[in-house]
């Protein structure tokens, strides 16, 4: 299952609000209940498929690509035909689980499912492997033969994990041993945070609705939030401590085995984006700081009275914001209003997970934190979850995670092998998407204080969704390249973790007492370490983009078609050809962020 919090967490309001009518998402169109035949049927079959695949083909790939090239475009569609298969049942369980992280039911069902799957998954692992083994010259002349050139793209992507592929048994090892390695760790996470409780005000809360009062107009709120916040975190250092370095020594020892030689390498192959492409961004990025969050915060200071925000006071709402609750029916009609005039195709799509009931938007007790759209399998269909409280920035992270399920749409003809997009363009249908939504609430403002406090918000979410993640990306280069000396205690997680914040926030946050333990809940770290940079990719890539749409290219919108159809097929140089862009020109991250400094420079003479 893949994970993809928003990059805010949703903001739950006061329970008495009206919000109208929230979906809970229909989970039918995969399975009608935990306990339902078809479940039970479909992983024994799903097991007996695969050792039959295996009997089938293990062994027998060279020679079929050498001389039965039609057999092995056979062997290829079985085989996606069975991730699809599994992928259905591995994401049934993981949005069941997701509606409720400490339901006993829905834990041991989850954890059965991810077991039975990865045994099933062991009779498959062969496949790429050996695939991986066939000689260049072998693989060249069989995609003379009609129907591997399909498969192309796939093929490609898979040879260039070669020079870090394991002899097979410790391929097996590996992949047997993730249930009761990583993947338990990662649900003991999940588990702990959906049950931690925070005093604020003599009641105990979520964590979500503790969150939220970090937005809350009061400062009196504000902290009595980040004191409860930090108070229960801290007292939990021990169990997060321990997740944090049992994760980073597991990675550690799976880069060693795997030759990476840099601790983020895995991830940029999995991205499918060149180091040096990364590494320009985070310098492009870290040199903006002074520009961006610095320049920015001592205006929001100001703004608030204040010679320096505590750091309960980065999100605060701006004097005279309106804090009116958003209802649900006003945050569906603003984000597909927005999405029809880019292009009604892209409405229509998104109207579908509200007519369909593909959204769980509640926030409940034990309910998943935060928000992700999940692509389920090319098959179904795609789900999103978040936890809808009715403020802008939920209204945001809808047109954000609908996003992801617009692309997730287009992107699933390409089939199970083709249509999953890298992280760093996974991201740029929701942040496009953000985009639409901010412009068409910015046409609306009908004064200059209102245009003001749209400018300000949207600064503020470009801060987080950039600068932010950068941190948390330098954090944790800090934090794997340490473990490496050995075990790391919380003091000294919590000093790395300080270090980036006051870099990149600036002088004008200042860090009281508590905010050193506030890495302990960031989801990123435990479930896809270093994923977090995906987000100032695709925020600088949409910003750019977005410069050609404003500027009326003729065809945009065929062309943004093409991008977000393409899912895994195509190359990042490839998709933004058409556009005129490319990330491998350092100019590429200044245009971004030139974006953002814009914002903060009109900001600056609307205050003047």
């Amino acid at each position: 299952m893949r994970l993809d919090p928003a990059v805010f967490s949703a903001s739950p309001a006061s329970p008495d609000t009206d919000l109208g009518d929230l979906p809970e998402w229909d989970l039918t169109d995969l399975y009608s209940a935990i306990d339902a035949p078809e479940v039970a049927g479909d992983l024994a079959a799903g097991l007996d498929r695969a050792k039959t695949f295996e009997a089938s083909y293990k062994g027998r790939l060279a020679d079929l690509a050498a001389n039965n090239v039609p057999a092995l475009v056979t062997a290829i569609r079985a085989y996606e035909e069975l991730e699809d298969h599994l992928g259905r049942l591995i994401s049934y369980a993981g949005l069941v689980y997701s509606g409720n992280t400490t339901d006993p039911a829905r834990q041991k069902f989850y954890g059965d499912v991810q077991e039975q799957i990865t045994t099933a998954g062991s009779h498959l692992l062969f496949f790429t492997l050996e695939f991986n083994r066939i000689e260049d010259d072998v693989i060249e002349a069989a995609f003379k033969t009609p129907g591997l050139e399909h498969y192309r793209p796939w093929i490609e992507d898979l040879r260039k994990d070669r020079p870090y592929q394991l002899e097979d048994r410790v391929e097996q090892l590996f992949h047997e041993k993730s249930v009761t390695g990583r993947g338990a760790w990662n649900r003991l996470f999940d588990e702990t945070i959906a049950s931690l409780t925070f005093e604020v005000d003599g009641k105990e809360l979520a964590i979500e609705p503790t969150l939220n009062f970090l937005q809350h107009p009061s400062p009196e709120k504000r902290k009595a939030a980040a004191e409860a916040l930090a108070k229960t975190f801290s007292e939990n250092l021990r169990i997060f401590t321990l997740i944090t370095n049992t994760l980073a020594k597991d990675k550690e020892i799976s880069d060693r085995w795997r030759h990476f030689t840099d601790i983020a390498d895995s991830r940029h192959l999995a991205n499918r984006v060149e180091r040096e492409v990364v590494d320009a961004m985070v310098s492009a990025v870290r040199d903006a700081y002074p520009r961006l969050s610095h320049r920015y915060y001592v205006l929001k200071a100001k703004w608030l009275g204040m010679d320096q925000l505590n750091h309960w006071d980065r999100n605060a709402p701006l004097p005279k914001a309106d804090t009116k609750v958003i209802s649900w029916s006003e945050a569906k009609e603003t984000v597909l209003s927005a999405y029809g005039a880019f292009s009604p195709d892209m409405a229509d799509i998104a109207g579908r997970f509200f007519d369909k009931n593909w959204i769980d938007a509640p926030a409940r007790s034990g309910k998943a934190p935060g928000a992700f759209a999940h692509p389920t399998v090319p098959s179904a269909h795609p789900y999103v979850l978040v936890n809808y409280q009715g403020k802008t920035r939920d209204v945001m992270t809808l047109a954000h995670e609908l996003g992801h399920g617009v692309h997730q749409v287009l992107a699933a003809p390409n089939g199970a092998l083709m249509a999953p997009t890298p992280l760093t363009l996974a991201e740029t249908a929701s942040v496009f998407g953000e985009m639409l939504t901010f412009k068409s609430l910015l046409e609306k403002a009908q004064t200059k204080e209102e245009r003001k406090i749209m400018l300000a918000s949207k600064a503020e979410d470009m801060i987080n969704t950039v600068v932010r993640q950068i941190a948390f990306y330098t954090f944790e280069r800090k934090l794997h390249t340490e473990r490496r000396n050995g075990e790391l205690t919380a003091d000294k997680i919590g000093e790395l973790w300080m270090s980036v914040q006051g870099e990149s926030l600036g002088p004008a946050i200042k860090m009281q007492p508590g905010y050193e333990c506030f890495w302990t809940y960031i989801p990123h770290f435990i479930h896809s370490p270093f994923y977090v940079y995906a987000y100032a990719f695709g925020d600088c890539l949409v910003n750019s983009l977005y410069a050609v749409y404003e500027e009326a290219e003729a065809g945009f919108q065929e062309k943004y078609f093409d991008l977000l159809k393409a899912g895994g097929t195509k190359h990042h140089s490839e998709l933004l050809a058409p556009f005129g862009l490319s990330a491998s020109d350092p100019d590429f991250w200044k245009k971004g962020l030139s974006v953002i400094e814009r914002i903060i420079d009109e900001l600056e003479e609307l205050d003047g």
